[in-house]
């Protein structure tokens, strides 16, 4: 239940299961489980459409988070290693 894990980590509050913390957490960690995949599937271009649509999703939810709660935003950053 990694999905679990994740939720937990990012949350909010008690129930909060779809802040943008969250969905950028779940995005990153799906992200990274894609990139593993198409390193070794070169030619699966149909998951690499998914994976860009993915990363826009990702940047448009930190470009949110930058303009409303730069704290949070830094945080979230600095937790997943993401560069900003």
């Amino acid at each position: 239940m990694e999905k679990g894990k994740t939720i937990a980590g990012f949350r909010l509050h008690e129930r909060d299961t779809g802040s943008a913390d969250v969905q950028v957490a779940l995005l990153t960690e799906r992200i990274n489980h894609l990139t593993e995949h198409l390193q070794k599937n070169i030619k699966d271009h149909s998951s690499r459409r998914g994976l860009l649509i993915m990363v826009g999703q990702r940047r448009r939810l930190l470009d949110y988070l930058h303009q409303t709660d730069l704290t949070r935003y830094q945080t979230v950053t600095k937790r997943l290693k993401l560069r900003h």
